[in-house]
């Protein structure tokens, strides 16, 4: 079956019909792009995963504005509230909330050392004054447990700082992984239906 070609004028009526009368509404939205990502743009550096997740932030929090004020479909509010979860969830990530976590649960003394006797050079020492541990292990009883399974901890060393200590790092690890597979996971389910 032969297809007929398209003269000159034809196209230029389709190309008007369906995009050239819209030409300035596109143009003026792309403006209003560039000067909407200007921002995270210009702080954009490729050097780790901290900006790709900051892009995806940035974008998923412009979509849900978006989705969610039009309310176009039936879930289009549900849709964006899962968009700004995931959003959360992103900036969780960025700061490293989970792993930084448990050290709210402690409190220490920091000290910046000489590594040379030319005291150019310096470490930084941590002393820890105290822990609340226990509440840290309550919180997050699962983790706990699976911590605890992979470790065979006696009786005794479950009651010691240092053993503690490292327990509440390795939930930390753990939880921050979590929260990554997460955010992974509900795109992954959602994404194709965040449309407008």
């Amino acid at each position: 079956m032969e297809t007929e070609k398209l003269n000159i004028f034809e196209k230029i009526s389709l190309w008007w019909k369906f995009d050239g009368k819209y030409m300035h509404k596109e143009f003026a939205r792309g403006v209003k792009n560039l000067w909407r990502w200007f921002p995270t743009i210009w702080k954009d550096r490729d050097w780790d995963d901290t900006f790709i997740f900051e892009i995806l932030r940035v974008k998923l929090e412009n979509q849900a504005k978006y989705i969610g004020g039009r309310g176009i479909h039936v879930s289009a509010k549900r849709d964006a509230e899962k968009m700004r979860m995931v959003a959360k969830l992103i900036k969780l990530q960025q700061d490293d909330f989970y792993h930084m976590e448990y050290m709210d649960y402690q409190k220490s003394e920091f000290e910046f050392v000489p590594t040379d006797e030319t005291k150019k050079w310096f470490t930084m020492e941590n002393t820890l004054i105290s822990e609340n541990y226990d509440d840290y292990f309550k919180k997050y009883p699962r983790i706990f447990k699976e911590v605890l399974s992979e470790e065979d901890f006696s009786d005794e060393e479950l009651v010691d700082v240092e053993t503690k200590s490292k327990i509440a790092m390795k939930m930390s690890y753990r939880n921050q992984d979590r929260c990554r597979k997460l955010i992974f996971k509900i795109m992954e389910s959602e994404i194709s239906r965040w449309w407008d």
